[in-house]
């Protein structure tokens, strides 16, 4: 279970540029929920995934994973429990190195210091079963240089990455906002097939109401660093995208302005 306590974060405090990212923001992810999150821009969404991975510690408040307080522990020590996707599909994958070395390296996390990142036959073989999967054909490109894949490619296999050792927590960062709409598509059916299939505990940030609607059991809405609107399941699946802008504004008393925002 992640629990999200009283966590604030403020940027450049004292001076011109302070910014208030996270609020007092509480949350409870049980295991197994894929919880959807949408905002505003400068809502907090990308603060509390960076905080929940490790990039950034909050001022107040605490992270918890199964009652354990996470808060100050570095991003590589939380990487045991917790699998992250980025927007950008270079971000989680080295592009120098080859699809199977890029899977060596996920498929050492959490593993003992001694454990090797050299990729022998049984890892291959490993490799190749866990890339079948993608449906992409990447199975029979092992030795590919990762940085001459297209996008798509990238993000499927910086998914499986992410997923390589079941992490307690998947963080999906708009995961599919930089790929055309087909390969988004692709890789957002990838990502229900897997979180279904490993019964993942997700978090995910999307600029798409449709998506966020449609996909998993709980819908959050944030605005100034504060987190709004909590949708249970019983409620998210009868859910339209009008009926979400309106609660947006009738709770924060604006319009959901981004530019950024898909309806659908």
């Amino acid at each position: 279970m992640l629990e999200i306590a009283k966590v604030s974060k403020l940027f450049n405090p004292g001076t011109v540029d302070e910014k208030t990212a996270l609020v007092g923001a509480n949350l409870i992810m049980k295991p197994g929920d894929f919880i959807t999150v949408i905002g505003s821009n400068g809502a907090g969404k990308s603060t509390l995934m960076n905080i929940i991975s490790g990039v950034m510690k909050p001022d107040a408040g605490e992270v918890r994973i199964d009652g354990r307080n996470i808060s100050q522990l570095t991003e590589y020590q939380r990487s045991r429990w917790i699998g992250r996707v980025f927007q950008d599909p270079m971000a989680g994958t080295a592009p120098r190195m080859s699809i199977e070395e890029n899977l060596a390296i996920a498929y050492a996390r959490g593993k003992s210091r001694g454990f090797s990142f050299g990729v022998t036959r049984a890892k291959r073989a490993i490799f190749k079963q866990e890339l079948q999967r993608l449906g992409i054909g990447l199975e029979n490109r092992l030795g590919a240089k990762v940085g001459l894949l297209s996008g798509g490619e990238r993000q499927a296999l910086s998914l499986l990455m992410a997923t390589f050792t079941r992490p307690q927590i998947l963080l999906l960062d708009e995961h599919t906002a930089a790929l055309d709409p087909a390969r988004a598509e692709l890789i957002t059916t990838l990502t229900e097939s897997i979180v279904r299939d490993m019964n993942l505990t997700t978090l995910m940030v999307t600029h798409n109401m449709e998506q966020a609607i449609r996909l998993g059991n709980r819908l959050i809405m944030m605005d100034k660093g504060r987190i709004i609107l909590d949708v249970p399941e019983d409620r998210k699946k009868d859910l339209t995208v009008e009926q979400l802008l309106g609660e947006f504004e009738r709770i924060s008393g604006k319009k959901l302005a981004d530019d950024r925002i898909v309806l659908g």
